[in-house]
């Protein structure tokens, strides 16, 4: 089918206008434009970037924190998904069904999306086959472009976590005099995500990748945070409540997006058994109190259990 408008065009529009507003413009489904925003990146080389995050970009280089006020409505928290080429995880694809149906208020992805395998400070083992980071950055891309079609008007945020540090430590470490240059930061590939290190969001829930460590972490969290806090990280997908004289509190692991058996583990993990649980969370905010933290947790592929029910995805 012959595209509505020139590349040149195209570029035009997509940076005057964002997605969205575009799609309507041209009578197109959003999803469409995001598949030929890649197409043209892969082109010219460079990130195409839409004109409401360009501004968010230019006022804030890398904010610590990021503070949500919600009052009603959901959000959704995805942890340690380390894309790698492939099909995608059940998780991932729960994940943007929920984003849909959910319409939540914002979406955070709370820490190593990217695994950064050939960047890691870990030596390779033997000749084991691990995906080049550009193809990393393209798997990458292509997942996070479906979860930001799917979260329609949710605010998009990603927590950094120490995989996703890998891709400027690395360089950092061996081109130092790159620093600020265009491309070398992770957060200039994905301008449809605000970067941060943490979200509070109506000043009682932190979200960051890590906290403490150990099999007691989402426990220890909340004790020592003095707030509700969602993790990943430990990738163990855990809800802890805490009450003392000021109410109740939860520590939380969400869990990992990607498959605790996947390629991206094999190696380091020996294919040993992993106490480790594929899926993601949820919490529901009503007149701007959480209500229990929830889980959605992975059964086996293509299903997961989400209040007391299986969930084909």
């Amino acid at each position: 089918m012959k595209p509505k408008c020139s590349e040149a065009e195209f570029i035009t529009l997509f940076e005057t206008m964002g997605a969205s507003a575009m799609a309507d413009h041209l009578g197109t489904p959003e999803r469409g434009i995001y598949a030929r925003r890649r197409f043209i990146e892969k082109q010219i080389g460079r990130v195409l970037v839409p004109p409401r995050d360009r501004q968010k970009r230019m006022a804030v280089d890398h904010p610590g924190k990021i503070d949500l006020q919600i009052r009603d409505g959901v959000v959704l928290i995805g942890s340690d998904a380390h894309y790698w080429p492939g099909e995608p995880s059940t998780a991932h694809k729960a994940f943007v069904k929920f984003c849909k149906e959910f319409r939540p208020k914002a979406v955070i992805l709370n820490g190593d999306v990217l695994d950064g395998a050939t960047i890691s400070r870990h030596q390779p083992i033997g000749w084991e086959d691990r995906p080049s980071l550009k193809d990393e950055l393209a798997v990458v891309k292509d997942r996070l472009d479906e979860i930001t079609v799917a979260a329609g008007k949710a605010r998009r945020i990603w927590t950094l976590g120490n995989h996703d540090s890998r891709f400027e430590s690395r360089l950092a470490s061996v081109a130092p005099e790159f620093a600020r240059v265009n491309g070398v930061h992770l957060k200039d590939h994905f301008p449809d995500y605000e970067p941060c290190w943490m979200v509070v969001i109506n000043d009682e829930v932190v979200v960051k990748h890590r906290y403490r460590s150990g099999i007691h972490a989402p426990w220890n969290n909340t004790i020592n945070a003095g707030k509700t806090i969602i993790t990943g990280h430990l990738h163990s997908q855990k809800v802890y409540p805490f009450d003392d004289y000021n109410g109740t509190r939860w520590g939380v692991d969400s869990g990992t997006m990607a498959d605790p058996y996947g390629p991206q583990f094999a190696d380091y993990t020996e294919l040993s058994p992993v106490n480790w649980r594929s899926g993601f969370a949820v919490l529901t905010f009503i007149a701007g109190e959480l209500l229990q933290p929830e889980v959605v947790r992975v059964v086996r592929r293509g299903e997961v259990d989400f209040r007391g029910q299986l969930v084909k995805v």
